[in-house]
């Protein structure tokens, strides 16, 4: 922070609004944003955190208007937050004011084809990941695995070895942090090891912290369009070293995101016709959720509006979002003065472009209220209606503060400085459309461009009493008309939409749509709408149903480039067959009518392997035992010297596997629906951890299959973030490229 920042210490204003938060986004404040002091007890209430802020980031303007009393500004920037319309990124809400300084959630490193650069890259990330950020990469200047090495008279290992590197690092790390390490790797679609980066993630136990996207271009898209070959690149020389059916690598990743949910893809070419600085460099990789294209070293400082909060009398409030725009651009251009970064390569990088991203949240609740469902096409004029002008206004905004405060120091090699449009720009870049899953959770709205999550579905607390989570709009609705009731709320949770509900009029059930609800090109068109008037990306989840098929999922890669979006993110239901979902069912298909399971009696004597594992409670010792066939018959397991709730809860598991398997179920969806449960006692590290005895039941049993394979099964490998969430329990969702729980609201790329 600049020597000539003023520290403004002046007390709230006994008129100032004192912010009411819902319960579990109290919960939220105090696990993550929150002072505490070294016993780990809270130390500042929500209204003293969002004044903190306020006061901080006000106290740039010092550089800028020395002589002006910055506590007017300061009361301006609280009010916008304390009513929640508008709030900054995580680390912006955590930081400020407070040593640590760091205020940018999006960074991306360079990754050169040298021992040097690559190892100075992990150095910059662990420095990122501890100050709270997330990292984004492009692999694709490494040169291909099996490729000469001069120096060494070698070959080279290629950029998945080195990924993994990176993601051992990032594990180390986390183990010591609040925030989990959250990475983006990018990868060239022309790069000769695309193939094997588009399938790493089949086995699930690789690259945890990592998030994959493929960089496509357009000649790849034409090549794709005219079933034709194109050229692989050996980046150490840019020669081609072979040829590739287009077809068949598009068909490739649209199988792994189908299998999985990864690679999502991002299409280079576009992003870079929209790369503001060009003589400066070109764009090779975005942060962790996709929506921020960075050139290497950039950092950026998001936010996003309240869209529930503008709405009046049954329309859009445009002349409150000009305002709260217009003080969020004054804001968020603010932070860049004030961000403590982590190197000062960053901190050069970032100012010399001050890019900075406002997006939204809360627009399926704007829909709602303006009686439009979220799959009609007048939803998709609401959003380049509105998104288009905040666009507008962001720009305005930043071109008036240009005037006042100067262009960025690279204007001159900018778009901006030529043509007959031409004006100062104080911000390279002014909107971005990022997830919103935690700062959504403590607006009370919904997330992002997202439509709802769910209309009611059940919170579970630590002491596993259920309550249901009700959108406050259905349920201000349901009162108005009279047909609300706890009955209807456990027939909606139960469901997991308000589809076919006749207690609900039908009219209702329109407005009320789920992501569940809405087919992938609704997802998509509204994605499209949103880009056309965002500077850089728009981090959106395409939902597919469990039967969907490959050509589904292709068709919506190719409507989404046909439509000018910048990557696609996909999530098939239950593509991960241990997701755990608490509303609703999946699509599955059923058994035939009248199957009845026996189960089989039990022979004197059985053979069987015991296995050792080492959990939170203490050593478990797992014993599978199998038949003459060798199929797996039942499962024993003990727990140390641990009596009470630990041991109880394992002999049930063990009685119910038992009886799983003697009825004829095959061991493959034990694992998956136990491994990668979570408590409060976990045990070990990496490759080791086990975070319950249920996973590590599931473990035991995945090693037994190993050994009696003699392979590994993909499927079966790691824990993941697409079951139940690691802090409460409660749900995994997928939404802007991301994974939250809006339970408690643990983002998996905070």
């Amino acid at each position: 922070m600049s020597k000539n920042i003023k520290s403004i210490d002046i007390p709230l204003p006994a008129t100032a609004t004192i912010p009411v938060f819902a319960d579990n986004a109290k919960t939220v404040l105090e696990r993550r944003y929150l002072k505490k002091n070294e016993q780990g007890e809270v130390q500042e209430e929500p209204w003293e955190m969002l004044w903190r802020v306020a006061r901080t980031i006000a106290g740039a303007d010092a550089l800028y208007r020395p002589e002006q009393p910055l506590d007017k500004l300061a009361r301006q920037f609280y009010e916008m937050m304390a009513r929640r319309d508008f709030l900054p990124n995580s680390p912006t809400l955590m930081n400020a004011g407070r040593v640590l300084g760091q205020l940018s959630a999006c960074f991306v490193l360079p990754v050169e084809d040298s021992m040097e650069s690559i190892f100075e890259a992990i150095k910059q990330t662990a420095l990122i990941h501890k100050s709270g950020g997330g990292t984004g990469f492009s692999f694709s200047r490494i040169r291909p695995r099996n490729d000469v090495v001069h120096s060494t008279k070698g070959v080279s290992s290629g950029p998945i070895s080195f990924m993994n590197v990176f993601d051992g690092a990032t594990e180390t790390i986390k183990q010591g942090g609040t925030r989990r390490g959250a990475n983006m790797a990018i990868l060239r679609v022309d790069h000769p090891d695309i193939m094997d980066f588009i399938k790493v993630k089949a086995d699930l136990g690789l690259l945890n912290n990592f998030n994959l996207s493929v960089a496509i271009t357009d000649n790849f898209m034409q090549a794709v369009a005219n079933n034709e070959d194109y050229d692989l690149l050996n980046p150490r020389n840019n020669e081609v070293v072979a040829r590739k059916s287009a077809t068949k690598v598009f068909r490739q990743i649209v199988k792994q995101a189908w299998l999985s949910g990864e690679p999502g893809i991002v299409f280079i070419d576009r992003i870079n016709a929209d790369n503001p600085t060009p003589a400066v460099g070109a764009i090779e990789s975005t942060n962790p959720c996709g929506e921020q294209p960075l050139l290497p070293h950039e950092s950026c400082n998001l936010g996003s509006l309240n869209l529930s909060h503008m709405v009046k009398d049954g329309k859009v409030d445009f002349a409150k979002l000009k305002e709260i725009v217009e003080l969020s651009v004054h804001f968020l251009d603010n932070v860049v003065d004030v961000n403590h970064y982590p190197l000062p390569i960053i901190e050069k990088t970032t100012k010399e472009n001050r890019k900075i991203g406002l997006g939204v949240m809360g627009f399926a609740d704007m829909l709602i209220q303006l009686g439009r469902p979220y799959s009609s096409p007048e939803a998709v004029k609401t959003a380049e209606e509105v998104m288009g002008f905040i666009d507008r206004t962001a720009g305005d905004a930043s071109s008036r503060l240009a005037e006042k405060r100067g262009s960025f120091p690279n204007f001159k090699k900018s778009i901006y400085a030529v043509g007959p449009d031409s004006r100062p720009m104080r911000n390279a870049t002014r909107t971005t459309i990022a997830p919103t899953g935690t700062i959504s959770l403590l607006a009370g709205c919904s997330s992002g461009v997202e439509p709802l999550f769910a209309v009611a579905f059940v919170r579970r607390v630590m002491d596993n009493d259920e309550f249901f989570e009700v959108n406050p709009l259905f349920a201000e609705l349901a009162e108005e008309q009279g047909f609300y009731s706890k009955d209807l709320l456990k027939k909606i949770a139960e469901q997991g939409s308000v589809q076919g509900i006749e207690e609900i009029p039908r009219k209702y059930r329109r407005i009320f749509e789920t992501a569940h609800d809405i087919t992938p090109k609704n997802h998509i068109d509204i994605q499209a709408a949103f880009q056309k008037h965002t500077n850089n990306a728009v981090s959106k989840t395409i939902n597919f149903g469990h039967l969907a098929t490959e050509d589904d999922v292709m068709e919506a890669y190719q409507l989404a480039y046909s439509l000018g979006c910048k990557g696609v993110t996909i999530y098939r239901d239950g593509c991960r067959d241990n997701q755990v979902l608490n509303i609703g069912k999946t699509d599955k298909k059923p058994g035939k009518e009248g199957e009845r399971l026996i189960k089989r009696d039990r022979p004197r004597r059985l053979n069987g392997s015991t296995y050792q594992m080492t959990t939170g409670c203490g050593p478990m010792y797992v014993t599978i035992n199998e038949d003459d066939d060798h199929q797996v018959f039942e499962l024993f397991n003990t727990v140390g010297k641990a009596g009470g709730c630990a041991a109880s809860q394992c002999e049930a598991i063990g009685r119910l596997v038992s009886l799983a398997w003697r009825s004829g179920m095959p061991p493959e969806p034990v694992v998956k629906q136990l491994i990668g449960i979570s408590c409060h006692k976990p045990a070990g590290f990496g490759n080791n951890r086990v975070v319950s005895c249920a996973d590590a039941i599931a473990q035991a049993i995945r090693q037994h299959l190993e050994k009696t394979n003699g392979c590994k099964d993909a499927s079966l490998q790691g824990e993941t973030m697409f079951g139940a969430c690691p802090e409460c329990g409660g749900v995994i969702e997928h939404e802007g490229g991301c994974c939250i729980c809006h339970a408690c609201g643990y983002s998996e790329c905070a």
